[in-house]
C-alpha cells in the first residue's frame, strides 16, 4: 500500500524519524498541512505575522539570516514560545551546500545557533553524503531535543538543475540516514523501497499567482497534494499583495485538508 493512501496517524505510528512521526501527528490534531514561508526582514514582522497565522499551521519556515534585527533573545526566544502556544514545528530553511565540518559549524554554532532551536533544517546533495554526517554530528551534539533534516531533491523555480540523476543520488544519499532525513523539498513523491516512507514538502503552492517574475512557478493546492505532497509551503500566498494572514492562513489549511482527504479516499 502507498504511503499516500495512509492516514498521517498511521504514518505517524511507523515512522523511524521522531521528528516526522511528531509532525505527522501534530498535522492530524491539528488539521492543517500547512506550512507558512515568512521571509520578512525585522523580528517583529516576523513575530506578527506568526501569532496570526499560528493557529492554522504545522510549521513555518524561516530564513533567520534575512532579519536585520536578529537576536537571539528577542528573535528566537519568543519564536519557541509561540511554537509552543500554537503547536506548530519550526524549519530553518539554510539550504546547507558545504563539505561536513563546515556544514557542522554552520549548524550549531556562529549567531544562529540553528541547531539548538530548529526542529528541522534541510540540505543540498551536492557536497555528498558528508553533508548528513556533519550536520548528525552537530543535532547529536547540540542539544538533546530530536531534529531531523530534509534533502532538496526538486526545487520550485524555473531552470532547476536538480532533477534526473541528482535527484536519484539525493535519494540515496537519504537512503544511508533515514533517521535523521526523513523526507524531500520536492515537486513529487520520491521512490521508497520497503518500510521507507518519504515525507515530501512542497514550495511554489499558490492557489491564486501563477509565478513571480524571478522564477518562482506555481501549482495549485489540489495539484501538488494530489502527486503525494503531504506538507504545502506557502508564503506570498498568505500576506502578500496586502492580503489577510489569517482568512488566507485559514483558506490554504482548508484547501490542503480537503485535498488530504480526498487523496485518502
Amino acid at each position: 500500500m502507498s504511503n499516500t493512501t495512509l492516514s498521517y496517524e498511521a504514518r505517524a505510528a511507523k515512522h523511524p524519524s521522531a521528528v516526522a512521526s511528531k509532525l505527522l501527528k501534530l498535522m492530524a490534531e491539528k488539521k492543517t498541512n500547512l506550512c507558512a514561508s515568512l521571509d520578512v526582514r525585522t523580528t517583529k514582522e516576523f513575530l506578527d505575522l506568526l501569532e496570526k497565522v499560528g493557529p492554522y499551521i504545522a510549521v513555518v519556515k524561516s530564513h533567520i539570516d534575512i532579519i536585520d534585527d536578529f537576536t537571539y533573545e528577542g528573535t528566537i526566544v519568543p519564536l519557541l514560545a509561540l511554537a509552543k502556544k500554537h503547536n506548530f514545528l519550526i524549519f530553518e530553511d539554510r539550504k546547507f551546500a558545504d563539505i561536513g565540518s563546515t556544514v557542522k559549524a554552520q549548524y550549531s554554532g556562529g549567531v544562529y545557533k540553528i541547531a539548538k532551536w530548529s526542529d528541522i533544517t534541510n540540505a543540498h546533495s551536492v557536497p555528498g553524503a558528508g553533508i548528513v554526517n556533519g550536520l548528525e554530528e552537530a543535532a547529536k551534539e547540540t542539544t538533546s531535543e530530536e531534529r531531523g533534516l530534509l534533502m532538496l531533491a526538486e526545487l520550485s523555480t524555473k531552470g532547476s538543475l536538480a532533477t534526473g540523476e541528482y535527484t536519484a543520488k539525493t535519494v540515496e544519499i537519504a537512503r544511508q540516514n533515514s533517521q535523521f532525513v526523513f523526507g524531500f523539498i520536492a515537486q513529487s513523491r520520491m521512490p521508497e523501497q520497503g518500510d521507507e516512507d518519504w515525507l515530501i514538502l512542497t514550495p511554489g503552492v499558490g492557489l491564486d499567482d501563477k509565478g513571480d517574475g524571478l522564477g518562482q512557478q506555481y501549482r495549485t493546492v489540489d495539484q501538488v497534494v494530489s502527486t503525494g505532497t503531504d506538507v504545502i509551503i506557502v508564503g506570498r500566498g498568505l500576506f502578500g499583495k496586502g492580503r489577510d494572514p489569517v482568512a488566507e492562513s485559514k483558506r490554504y489549511r482548508d484547501a490542503g485538508w480537503a485535498a488530504y482527504e480526498k487523496r485518502l479516499a
